[in-house]
């Protein structure tokens, strides 16, 4: 690290997701004390794996700017040791392009080059595309375990300015629990009532989205385009169900911004062409998503008030995750060319702490992820509320249905306190 000139006061990219250089971070936090450097800020999506520069001997040198937070870092941004960075996934390598965020460095995580010198983004195309071409230098750790992904994922080891081995150093994978039979059910409803034969399919990150995979297995010619996918796309392209023939952008093709599962799936991505690794800022434009056919996009969400306002990256006044790419795919699919898109928000109608996710009104601090106007059709394990042009008073109706039935009540006592008016079908 010290060959590199990362000074003081220096805004550094950080590879994330699965690719989150774990060992360039920590020789970064090290490079900081030794040299007694202050005010590095890190600029980074989801990152996985220790957070040594929220270390107590560090965090005064080494800050993070998180544009989407993972549960290792959400401690560190509630308790201020960390800033959280709302922006539009398609937006974020804007910042870097425009100068907003000004890049002096970036750190990422390659696949080792091949015989004519040309490294992989790897499992990360996402902002990484935009942070490469506008650093002023680039420190990469080059892999064995990180595969060699085709699309917009290329850079030539002449423009890494140091270049290290670790070959030791696996991955990060995504550990995936078992569904809920909630969960399980709204996978069902969406498989059986919303998605169409020849659709193109988005995934936001979660259970829900995942147990909606797990149940299209019979389904026919789907199609992939997506900010990320994971694990459960594998048994849909086995079974033939997902042959990407219909669609309009790259046909044929699963296209993606970045994957984040097992090794079995990092495994199937290397050297394949059938997945095309695309810039989010081309990959989550809703002007690129709606000219694919049927496109449904699937997310989910913490909750959801009575008007359709869809809160997603916090918990009340707590920080959560991030806005990431569910309004870019919920614009894109509701202004699909042909008509047929299919903006999905899905979630359980309870907490697991008998707290109801549909509620009167968003939790006190919560923001608003995804707008009453976005929203067209809300799943839980109750069944679907189709809100597009719905008025607030039938929206409410729509909604109260597929509350769970031990919270029905009190939400139309709620509905009419807010409305003055009850919840009617029409």
């Amino acid at each position: 690290m010290t060959k590199l000139t990362i000074i003081a006061g220096d805004n550094i990219f950080v590879h994330g997701i699965a690719a989150t250089p774990t060992p360039l971070l920590k020789g970064l936090c090290e490079h900081a004390k030794t040299n007694n450097l202050k005010g590095i800020k890190l600029h980074h999506l989801h990152l996985e794996g220790e957070t040594p520069w929220t270390a107590p001997d560090v965090r005064d040198r080494i800050r993070s700017n998180s544009l989407f937070t993972g549960a290792n870092l959400r401690s560190a941004v509630n308790e201020g040791i960390a800033d959280f960075n709302s922006c539009f996934l398609q937006e974020v390598p804007m910042l870097f392009r425009r100068g907003a965020i000004k890049l002096n460095a970036a750190l990422i995580h390659v696949s080792p080059p091949d015989q004519n010198g040309y490294c992989s983004l790897g499992t990360s195309v996402d902002t990484a595309r935009a942070a490469v071409t506008n650093a002023d230098h680039i420190i990469a750790m080059a892999n064995k375990h990180m595969p060699r992904t085709f699309g917009d994922s290329v850079i030539h080891s002449s423009h890494i300015d140091v270049l290290v081995e670790d070959h030791t150093f696996e991955l990060h994978e995504r550990h995936i629990g078992k569904d809920s039979e909630e969960e399980k059910k709204i996978g069902q409803i969406i498989a059986e009532h919303l998605v169409d034969n020849g659709a193109t399919l988005q995934m936001g990150i979660g259970a829900v989205p995942d147990a909606a995979l797990a149940a299209l297995k019979n389904h026919k010619d789907l199609g992939i385009h997506t900010e990320m996918f994971s694990d459960g796309v594998l048994d849909l392209i086995r079974c033939n169900a997902i042959t990407n023939s219909k669609k309009t952008i790259h046909p044929g093709k699963l296209v993606v911004a970045f994957v984040y599962g097992s090794t079995k799936l990092y495994d199937y991505l290397h050297d394949n062409p059938l997945i095309e690794f695309g810039d989010v800022q081309w990959v989550n434009d809703p002007a690129i998503i709606r000219q694919n056919p049927k496109v449904t996009a699937i997310n989910s969400a913490v909750e959801i008030d009575l008007t359709g306002q869809v809160v997603a990256d916090s918990v009340g006044k707590r920080f959560l995750s991030g806005f990431g790419g569910q309004v870019d795919f919920i614009r894109g699919a509701a202004i699909g060319d042909d008509g047929l898109g299919k903006p999905i928000i899905a979630l359980p109608s309870i907490s697991k702490k008998g707290q109801s996710k549909i509620v009167p009104y968003i939790n006190e601090g919560a923001g608003v992820v995804t707008t009453r106007s976005h929203v067209h059709y809300v799943v839980t394990e109750h069944g679907i509320a189709q809100l597009w042009g719905k008025n607030m008073r039938q929206r409410a109706y729509e909604l109260i249905k597929i509350a769970h039935p031990s919270q029905r009540e009190l939400l139309e006592k709620a509905a009419f306190e807010r409305m003055k008016v009850m919840p009617s079908a029409d």
